[in-house]
């Protein structure tokens, strides 16, 4: 339960919230990283809801400058990897001020590729005070009549340090039923974060 400055209180929809209408955005899963080699939604992606959101708060790499991913599924889970075709580019600008740009990132950029997708900053830190936040839009993955359109965004502070606000959008390539999403670092374990899915109507 959360209560805004105005005296407005708003209550959680894990709770007695869960049924009350609560808008057009809706908190359907939360998942903790702790150590964890991948972070999988493997239900709740269904006809449902036309677009869903994924917040991610506070992801913290377990190994130095290494990018957040995702790949999605058509069969529950059991298999991840649907051709996806990207385009990602970034700016930057390190603590120091003697660096600034703004790039096309060709690295992280798929061409109807079954890897996994690089979403968010681009090559966060591990130190203590360092972390990956932002959010992936993913778009009617239940469509069996179109590609499954995806914008990310996202923004970290790299080892140098310096903070790189990361942009990433395409599509996934396929007209069956998108119904799970994996998550996972390009190298190493998720070390400490929160991933949040929403459906929105």
């Amino acid at each position: 339960m959360a209560v805004i400055s105005d005296g407005t209180t708003i209550i959680d929809a894990g709770g007695l919230g869960a049924s009350i209408a609560s808008g057009a955005m809706n908190l359907i899963s939360t998942t903790t990283a702790s150590t964890s080699a991948t972070i999988s939604f493997t239900s709740g992606i269904t006809s449902t809801y036309k677009e869903y959101i994924f917040k991610f708060i506070d992801i913290h790499p377990a190994t130095d400058s290494q990018n957040l991913q995702f790949q999605v599924s058509i069969n529950g889970g059991s298999s991840y990897g649907v051709a996806i075709t990207s385009s990602s580019f970034y700016a930057q600008h390190n603590e120091s001020d003697t660096e600034a740009a703004v790039e096309y990132d060709a690295a992280n950029d798929l061409a109807n590729a079954t890897g996994f997708q690089t979403i968010l900053g681009k090559e966060p830190g591990n130190g203590n005070d360092e972390s990956v936040a932002g959010t992936l839009h993913l778009f009617n993955p239940a469509s069996t009549t179109f590609v499954k359109n995806f914008i990310s965004r996202g923004n970290c502070q790299d080892a140098e340090p310096m903070t790189r606000d990361g942009y990433t959008s395409g599509y996934v390539n396929t007209t069956s039923a998108v119904n799970a999403i994996q998550f996972k670092m390009a190298s190493g374990n998720i070390d400490a974060g929160i991933i949040k899915m929403y459906g929105v109507k």
